[in-house]
């Protein structure tokens, strides 16, 4: 008796059809993070990070201002880059929110959560309107999460 059915698929794996339905890439397409919320967060990264820079600098000697500034850099990898690779920074965090690949719904990593700060350098290029793309974008992302494919939605 003859195969009556369907043959099998000859060519390896079917090719990846993208997200489908009502998300995108695992996150619900009308959740994502309010514009002030992300500000705030901003914020909250950056305060001790500055304290830090203050406190050496007030000190008037050279040698301490760039131990606050070493310090001051660890934790920006720390804070943006690790815990940002993993979805929240400490503002992230106390704001409720978590940054994600826009494709596979999961956090980007530490190499990624650098290659986005270094692309928030576009966001500031044209007169820093690259950081209020978020007020009019129906994902709320800045230039730097267009280029990255990042979201950042409510935790």
């Amino acid at each position: 008796m003859a195969y009556q059915g369907t043959p099998p698929y000859q060519g390896g794996p079917p090719p990846y059809q993208g997200p489908q339905g009502p998300y995108s890439g695992g996150v619900p397409a009308s959740q994502y993070s309010d514009w002030i919320h992300r500000v705030g967060a901003y914020l909250i990264d950056f305060i001790p990070y500055g304290i830090l820079i203050f406190i050496g600098a007030i000190t008037g000697h050279t040698s301490i201002y760039l131990l606050f500034v070493l310090i001051g850099l660890g934790y920006v990898v720390y804070n943006r880059w690790i815990l940002g690779g993993q979805g929240q920074t400490i503002g992230k965090k106390a704001l409720g929110m978590k940054l994600l690949s826009e494709q596979t719904g999961q956090p980007i990593g530490t190499l990624n959560a650098f290659l986005r700060d270094i692309c928030h350098f576009v966001d500031g290029i044209i007169c820093y309107v690259g950081y209020l793309f978020p007020l009019w974008d129906a994902k709320r992302q800045t230039l730097a999460d267009k280029i990255m494919k990042t979201v950042v939605v409510p935790a």
